[in-house]
């Protein structure tokens, strides 16, 4: 495993220390809207879908954006058309901040994912006391049996579930343990470099009732039309839309290209 990985998942297990003493007796606020639909929302028919990613840094690519406005750009997503917003809020490499996802939830109508390194179930508790509609799970990094325990927990807790891949064991892994939506991600986390022909390999392979998203290294909009023979119901964007001068523009780009498919 890269050794980076291997430093975040250990802060990350000293971050779920802090989160079983933080969320004890804490209750969802009455105010938060009810868990939305994410598997829905990204998998109707007849175009691929965009899941925009809100992402301020990462390990692989630095600091992506110094601003830090995430109502402004999820609104930017959603007006251009975006299926659902994926919203990092792993802090200490990413920069990101898990109370955000109630601003957003109470600010606008689409669901959004918690992209974060989960590996415990009090992680789940603080999603949902946060109003988060879905979470990421990376295959990679969790056992059959921890892979099970969280989709089980999550489950419980109304929480949409991604299970994300990267190669045929996570696949295997995946749909041993139930998984229904399943993530392609292109990058590999051992050596950080992303490879498109991953979605090209694996898709085929996974089953028809399953939904299939396809994630990282789209650099433009007409990216997506490498993906129009695979059967993908969506793709998750993050880096392409961040860095970008003109989000909105952006993200309407490839929300557009998702839809000028010839079925």
């Amino acid at each position: 495993m890269n050794p980076l990985l291997e430093q975040i998942m250990e802060t990350t297990k000293e971050e779920i220390k802090g989160i079983k003493r933080s969320i004890r007796g804490k209750n969802r606020p009455e105010d938060l809207p009810e868990i939305r639909d994410f598997t829905t929302a990204v998998s109707r028919p007849g175009q691929i879908h965009l899941i925009a990613e809100i992402k301020y840094a990462s390990p692989s690519t630095g600091v992506l954006s110094e601003k830090r406005d995430s109502l402004k750009i999820s609104t930017a997503y959603e007006t251009a058309g975006a299926a659902a917003v994926s919203l990092v809020t792993e802090k200490h490499f990413f920069n990101g901040d898990i109370r955000e996802i109630s601003l957003l939830k109470q600010r606008m109508r689409l669901p959004v994912l918690r992209k974060d390194f989960i590996m415990d179930p009090v992680q789940l508790e603080e999603s949902f006391l946060y109003g988060a509609d879905a979470v990421l799970f990376i295959a990679r990094i969790l056992s059959p049996a921890q892979l099970r325990e969280l989709i089980c927990a999550a489950n419980a807790f109304g929480l949409h579930v991604l299970v994300e891949i990267h190669d045929e064991t996570d696949l295997e892994k995946a749909l041993a343990c139930g998984a229904k939506l399943i993530g392609i991600n292109n990058r590999d986390l051992n050596t950080f470099q992303v490879d498109p022909g991953v979605t090209a390999r694996l898709a085929p392979r996974i089953p028809s009732a399953c939904v299939r998203v396809s994630e990282s290294g789209f650099r433009s909009a007409q990216d997506i039309q490498r993906f129009i023979s695979q059967d993908i119901q969506a793709v998750l964007v993050g880096t392409a839309l961040m860095k970008s001068t003109d989000i909105f523009a952006a993200a309407r780009s490839f929300v557009e290209a998702g839809q000028e498919l010839p079925w």
